[in-house]
């Protein structure tokens, strides 16, 4: 029967007023709506056998097919026919217009109205009890830095096993090996994956698993760090990058005119320049520093690039500028902690005392620790947890064909090099001793307990971490 929309004109709804709709990857007599995407978009069925019959307003031809599912659906003018199971109300069409793929059926004299469907990513895979569930690739790149198997990986799975119980989540870290995770991306599509959530080794090779997972109608959420020069990236979810840097460089500016030192000699420790988010603090970390080197106020005497943010070539390359600035060293910018540690490792090594200020990122714990000792100045702290639940939240909307609400990007973007990427930018936080407490604690990101061992238990005291 018909019902008046008050949008839509005259529409197709069941004998109880309930919206029914079409589905613009369908073909006619061919439905593609099967596992989660019938869990939330159930189609309107009848007994085996039955002829489906319409009150005189519907100038369409009701017939039916078998679904390979074992259902008889009823479709119209050949395109089967669905209920939106977010509608609970007869005049309901809060399905309408859904990512451009389904379409309430306005009644007229020649029957459906629409386009020509898109290609939407992949069906989900059905369960036994028709609830939702499907596959979802987490891609990590490595695991010298601290946060990716303590934090990430374990906030993102939480998150997801709370959206979806019965979704199964392929991980693999690429131990900082572009073909590696090239290879463990394809292993992941081979094995079903329907989302990929990829942080990519090398931000501009990983452009080939995204057009490779594109060609199975895979889509991809940059994770972390962007995936350059493709087209084929669904988000991108990070922090504001430049913004990091800028923390950095500013603290230890800031430190260094505290302690008094006027045109401070400095070593930059950036991270792998395969990376683009180093990139991105790196230049961050100019645009504070520039000005001052140009003004005679600070001099860079070293700068490096730090292969695979290895601690150990941090390390050396610390080694190195300390042999040829002969230890006279006023502050270093570090990228990442990991970094910090190296170059902490060299000076202490070295003979130093005190350290000079030193900075980080990602608020590892054994930053902090060396933070309240007065090892390392400072980090950059960003929030994972939401970063990785947010990650978990859009791969389940792109599992589900669920509408990412407007609210989750506000708009933004970020050019890749090809297109600008919908995205999703955190807030980075600087940290120093004087924070930790109203930062990382009350975040609980780390606890006192997991801070405060016993090697470290008079630091926190004096800090007020108790």
């Amino acid at each position: 029967m018909s019902a008046q929309n008050p949008t839509l004109g005259s529409i197709l709804v069941d004998d109880k007023g309930m919206t029914l709709y079409i589905f613009k990857n369908d073909t006619s007599g061919v439905s593609n709506c099967t596992g989660n995407c019938a869990a939330i978009w159930p189609p309107l069925s009848v007994a085996a056998n039955t002829t489906p019959t319409g009150s005189s307003d519907v100038t369409g031809a009701l017939s039916t097919i078998q679904r390979a599912d074992g259902i008889t659906q009823v479709t119209y003018d050949g395109m089967p026919l669905y209920y939106y199971s977010k509608d609970t109300k007869p005049g309901d069409t809060n399905g309408q217009g859904l990512n451009n793929l389904w379409y309430a059926v306005v009644l007229s004299a020649t029957g459906t109205s629409g386009t020509t469907p898109a290609n939407p990513t992949s069906t989900p895979a059905a369960s036994s009890s028709g609830t939702v569930s499907g596959k979802i690739a987490l891609l990590l790149p490595e695991t010298k830095t601290a946060r990716y198997e303590t934090a990430d990986r374990p906030d993102f799975e939480a998150k997801m096993k709370e959206l979806c119980p019965n979704c199964q989540i392929i991980y693999s870290n690429a131990n900082q090996d572009a073909s590696t995770q090239l290879s463990q991306a394809q292993a992941a599509l081979t094995n079903g994956a329907q989302v990929l959530v990829l942080d990519p080794v090398d931000s501009a090779a990983a452009a080939t698993i995204a057009d490779q997972a594109k060609a199975q109608n895979v889509p991809v959420i940059a994770y972390d760090r962007a995936i350059l020069n493709t087209a084929n990236v669904n988000y991108y979810i990070s922090f504001d990058n430049v913004k990091v840097g800028q923390l950095q460089a500013q603290s230890l500016v800031d430190k260094l005119n505290q302690m008094g030192i006027a045109n401070p000699t400095i070593v930059m420790i950036n991270g792998a320049p395969t990376d683009n988010n180093a990139k991105l603090f790196k230049q961050g970390a100019h645009s504070v520093f520039d000005p001052l080197v140009a003004a005679g106020k600070l001099t860079i005497a070293k700068e490096y690039d730090t292969p695979d943010w290895s601690p150990d070539q941090a390390q050396n390359e610390m080694q190195q500028a300390l042999t040829a600035l002969g230890n006279k060293v006023d502050g270093v910018y570090c990228a990442n902690d990991g970094t910090a540690s190296g170059a902490i490792a060299a000076m202490k090594a070295a003979g130093l005392t005190p350290l000079p200020p030193v900075t980080g990122q990602d608020a590892e714990l054994a930053a902090i620790q060396r933070i309240l000792t007065g090892e390392q100045y400072m980090t950059v702290y960003k929030a994972i947890k939401p970063e990785a639940e947010t990650a978990a939240q859009l791969a389940y909307d792109l599992l589900t064909n669920t509408p990412v609400p407007a609210d989750m990007t506000n708009g933004m973007t970020v050019n890749n090099g090809t297109i600008d990427v919908p995205s999703v930018l955190l807030t980075p936080v600087a940290v120093t001793k004087d924070n930790i407490n109203a930062t990382i604690v009350a975040d609980g990101f780390w606890t006192v307990d997991q801070i405060c061992t016993t090697a470290y238990a008079d630091a926190c005291k004096a800090a007020g971490l108790q």
